[in-house]
């Protein structure tokens, strides 16, 4: 499939742009041309590090809109001044568990009126195949498609991006619960090791959310993440590990039973994690399901260079 620039400049909007993949989405909306704008919200002023990154973004030339979600005028006021709207909102339990306050974020792009697509917070699982979802982590789900239903009901064009597990907390850590680092001698394998998973570093995803959000054949649509040489097996990224490092980890197989024994008795945020784990390396929730050419991401945009997870993981020698 041949490269395709869309040519005019989109105003664009990230909401929740200090975030681990807001920020690399307001880089990539820069990169590519958008004339981007940020949320600054009022909770952000005292926040030393937010505050830094929100004036990195103006020295690149990125434009700072002050709104609250408590403020709904303010909201308004932001996205009459762009044509797209960007959410990378936090929808994980054991950080900022954001996604039902997009609900009012939705109701002031309907106000606006003037909004030309709207992405919301997904990138992740795809919430309308996750009905079957594990408690607590099914909220995760429930809640985007609360957003999705509403985004619908106020007939806001839209591109949904969905798909992939994040490098930094799937990838690195060969799929380790507890930790962001590959373990050093012994590694958990998921039921037999052999369910396809997919894996994406954090900036592609940003640079695919670029390319989509003013793409004529994106509107309205479902946009899945699945970029042909990360989608492995869990046994397969743990090779490609042992191969980098020289060292073979020991292999500790757990079966699905023994993975959802314990669930109940630890905190909240790690049963859902524990949940959306199941759904990812015991089920196959990412592929189990056939995605066309056209709506996948690294083939609509073949011209991002996606990094493949033996190039990834060579940051952790």
């Amino acid at each position: 499939m041949k490269e395709t620039n869309f040519g005019e400049k989109t105003r664009v909007l990230v909401v929740g742009g200090t975030g681990s993949l807001g920020r690399r989405i307001v880089t990539a909306c820069l990169a590519e041309g958008h004339e981007t704008y940020v949320l600054q919200r009022p909770e952000s002023g005292v926040d030393l590090e937010k505050v830094q990154l929100l004036y990195s973004f103006k020295r690149l030339g990125a434009h700072l809109v002050e709104g609250s979600f408590s403020d709904h005028q303010s909201l308004v006021s932001a996205v009459k001044q762009v044509d797209v709207v960007v959410s990378a909102m936090s929808g994980v339990h054991f950080r900022t568990h954001n996604i039902p306050v997009q609900l009012k974020l939705v109701k002031a792009i309907k106000e606006a009126g003037n909004v030309k697509r709207f992405l919301p917070s997904e990138f992740g699982m795809d919430p309308s195949r996750m009905g079957h979802a594990i408690p607590p982590g099914s909220e995760t789900f429930e809640q985007k498609m609360e957003v999705r239903n509403a985004i619908e009901a106020a007939g806001i064009p839209h591109t949904y991006i969905v798909g992939a597990c994040f490098a930094a907390y799937f990838g690195g850590n060969l799929s380790q619960l507890g930790t962001l680092l590959p373990p050093k001698k012994t590694v958990d394998i998921y039921g037999d090791g052999n369910v396809k998973v997919v894996y994406v570093d954090e900036d592609d995803m940003a640079k695919y959310a670029a390319k989509t959000l003013n793409d004529p054949r994106t509107m309205n649509k479902t946009v899945y993440v699945r970029p042909t040489d990360n989608i492995l097996t869990h046994m397969e990224l743990v090779q490609i590990w042992e191969k980098l490092s020289g060292k073979e980890l020991e292999k500790n197989y757990v079966s699905a039973k023994d993975f959802l024994a314990d669930i109940e008795d630890k905190e909240i945020p790690h049963q859902a994690g524990v949940g959306h784990f199941y759904h990812i390396y015991y089920e196959g929730c990412l592929t189990d399901h056939e995605v066309g050419d056209d709506e996948e991401a690294s083939k609509l945009y073949p011209d991002v260079k996606y990094t493949r997870m033996d190039e990834y993981l060579k940051i952790f020698l």
